[in-house]
């Protein structure tokens, strides 16, 4: 059976290492992508050490010049890729009245554009194998809006309309692309949040707990097997109840 090659974007914590030793156990080759080097390959080791096969690229998602040289990396280390995972995304909240152009600029640049360019890299190769797998990692606040977060909420409201668009575009070759919106997941990222911020989250949670990264990373897995193979163009929410 073929090894399909799995690229992870932002692979070096988070929702992003949860998927790569997810995928790895499904039986994929993973590329772990971030510009954190050292952390990439810490998670190159863990993959490893369930028996898989792991690269590592330094992969900046601001920079069309690093997107392009770390793809060229990945076709010549991997030879192809058949599933794309964009995982990486940053914040930088502010209310919109007070939200500086460089933190506007930079939240867009990563979230939506470094993706768009990312697909951009991995299509052709998919449209002459006949078969890939496309998932972008949205949010909750993509659908739903959130206060402070116009720029994050715009960028990943962005990747839902980016992921409709090249789901039709894609579909004849066979190949899916969907994205996923997580809500309030256990990460770094929203460790850093003020207590009263996650009690007002809590409260909006349905099930009343927080996501685990396992659960975005399952829900990954799910869309870039073969049971997945007549799902495009949809948003899974993965939230809790938190939105609907």
């Amino acid at each position: 059976m073929l090894n399909r090659v799995a690229v992870v974007t932002g692979g070096s914590r988070g929702i992003g290492r949860a998927t790569a030793l997810t995928l790895c156990r499904a039986g994929f080759e993973i590329v772990v992508a971030s510009p954190e080097v050292e952390k990439n390959e810490e998670v190159a080791a863990e993959v490893r050490a369930c028996s898989g096969t792991a690269i590592t690229v330094n992969l900046d998602l601001s920079s069309r010049d690093s997107i392009k040289e770390a793809f060229a990396a990945i076709y010549a280390q991997a030879r192809r890729v058949d599933v794309l995972v964009n995982n990486a995304g940053i914040t930088k909240d502010a209310l919109a009245l007070r939200m500086k152009p460089e933190d506007w600029d930079r939240v867009i640049q990563i979230n939506l554009t470094g993706a768009f360019f990312a697909c951009q890299q991995v299509m052709q190769g998919m449209m002459k194998e006949r078969w890939g797998r496309i998932i972008n990692i949205a949010s909750v606040v993509g659908e739903s809006g959130n206060p402070g977060q116009a720029n994050y909420s715009a960028s990943k409201a962005g990747l839902i309309g980016l992921t409709k668009t090249l789901a039709q575009e894609l579909a004849t070759r066979n190949i899916t692309v969907n994205a996923i919106a997580p809500g309030f997941i256990e990460t770094d990222m929203t460790a850093a949040l003020p207590a009263e911020v996650k009690e007002k989250m809590m409260a909006s949670i349905p099930m009343k707990r927080f996501g685990k990264p396992d659960d975005i990373a399952n829900a990954v897995r799910f869309l870039a097997s073969e049971h997945a193979g007549y799902i495009t163009g949809h948003v899974l929410k993965v939230n809790g109840g938190m939105y609907m």
